[in-house]
């Protein structure tokens, strides 16, 4: 697989994304579902925290593409959900953090939403990867 990211400005950078992957030579993409802060069990947790449930949602991603044989270096495209964006902007520097850490290169784009399927959850991440 080849990609080529095309950013033709610098100011996406210090946001953590990109503003286009190009992929060619692609063998597997992998669809990932919304994922949540949730334990293993699928009960939420972090109730009020949203800069731990960004982490341990971006965490539930590093888990599904794992059992894929992928990692979040594979991410071409994530969507967030947040039922509070002012918050998630707020609260999104160790997640920033770990994008960087994992090599993750992503387009992205950040909605605001009325709520997600458990009350207590504040935000969701859907990705997709590429090999």
């Amino acid at each position: 697989m080849e990609r080529r990211i095309h950013n033709p400005w610098t100011w996406q950078d210090a946001a953590g994304f990109v503003q286009a992957n190009e992929v060619s030579g692609v063998t597997r993409t992998v669809f990932c579902a919304g994922q949540t802060s949730v334990n293993s069990e699928g009960v939420p947790v972090h109730e009020g925290d949203m800069e731990l449930q960004i982490v341990q949602a971006f965490a539930n991603v590093e888990t599904v593409l794992a059992a894929a044989g992928m990692t979040p270096a594979d991410i071409v495209r994530m969507t967030v959900y947040t039922t509070d964006v002012s918050g998630f902007l707020r609260s999104e520097g160790p997640f920033l953090e770990r994008l960087r850490e994992t090599g993750c290169r992503q387009a992205s784009t950040l909605i605001g939403v009325a709520r997600l399927a458990h009350p207590s959850l504040l935000v969701e991440l859907e990705a997709t990867a590429v090999q």
